[in-house]
């Protein structure tokens, strides 16, 4: 098992694992949470996976992807579009309630975003915390090679149930919501005492 950061500038670098990584998200999204995103070729995919984002693959050695988020920095502007979060908070997502976040979603160039966070559903039980635990230590270390002092992210709302074992600071951005049958809330990952 081992851990890839992709960028639209190293992708090709890595084979068939980004298209796997969109196939592992539609799997997961689509598929076994039936949330109506776009899709196309077996590939799950939106507006905020552009070339400012980053993606944490947890993967064999085959490229079978096991796990894996994305990384959009909260400066990030397409269009209409800045990054999920935000967008939500000002209207222009439907499927996500704007009063998500305590605060105003912040525009910063050391923050960062995570979304589209999943564990594969055929990761067996007995290898998913270890699954977890290597994407969760992933996306950290991008955040620190990215300059975040903090990122902000939509998570299951059961992660106080891991986030010690994982060894992170996190904190809650936002109240506890109901979206597509699970309960989800935003919070803040704390990584100012990992930039060293």
């Amino acid at each position: 098992m081992q851990s890839t950061v992709l960028a639209f500038a190293n992708m090709h670098h890595h084979g068939e694992l980004f298209a796997n990584v969109l196939r592992a998200r539609r799997d997961s999204f689509i598929l076994k949470r039936s949330w109506d995103l776009p899709e196309t070729m077996g590939m799950e995919y939106d507006q905020y996976d552009t070339p400012a984002s980053r993606y944490v693959a947890v993967h064999d050695d085959t490229g079978r992807v096991l796990a894996g988020a994305r990384l959009t920095p909260t400066t990030a502007r397409c269009g209409i579009y800045s990054y999920m979060i935000r967008d939500a908070q000002n209207g222009l997502l439907d499927s996500i309630p704007q009063d998500l976040l305590y605060d105003e979603a912040p525009v910063d160039e050391t923050i960062w975003e995570v979304t589209r966070g999943f564990i594969g559903d055929d990761v067996p039980t007995n290898v998913r915390l270890r699954v977890r635990l290597l994407l969760t230590g992933q996306i950290v270390k991008a955040g620190r090679e990215l300059c975040a002092s903090r990122m902000v992210a939509l998570l299951p709302s059961n992660w106080t149930r891991w986030s010690k074992r994982a060894a992170l600071d996190l904190s809650p951005a936002g109240r506890v919501m109901n979206m597509g049958g699970i309960e989800y809330q935003a919070v803040w990952f704390n990584l100012a005492d990992k930039l060293h």
